[in-house]
């Protein structure tokens, strides 16, 4: 299934992040192959940061860490959720969810 993901033109696909006890969606992030086979190999999310330009594994300097318990790919093959044992809250501000500011 890996081969058939459908990236973007940059080389990028989409990864809707859920905790997997209660599926709250955690965050957006962006992966490219490299990321998701690391992802996959290390059962920890390694992302690909745009701004940087380069991998990120979440958690790195935080500690909070992502375990994945789950991929799933949409019928499009062209988005992720990534179903996950979350150590410590996932948004940059120390919120659990990057996702907790009404409109």
């Amino acid at each position: 299934m890996i081969d058939e993901i459908k990236y973007n033109s940059e080389g990028l696909i989409p990864v809707i992040i859920q905790e997997y006890k209660t599926n709250e969606v955690l965050m957006l992030a962006w992966m490219n192959q490299e990321s998701l086979e690391k992802t996959i190999k290390t059962k920890q999310t390694v992302f690909w940061s745009r701004s940087r330009n380069t991998l990120w594994k979440k958690g790195e300097t935080s500690g909070n860490i992502q375990i994945v318990k789950e991929i799933k790919i949409d019928c499009d093959r062209d988005a992720l959720i990534i179903k996950v044992d979350a150590k410590g809250p996932a948004c940059h501000t120390g919120e659990d969810s990057c996702f907790f500011k009404n409109i």
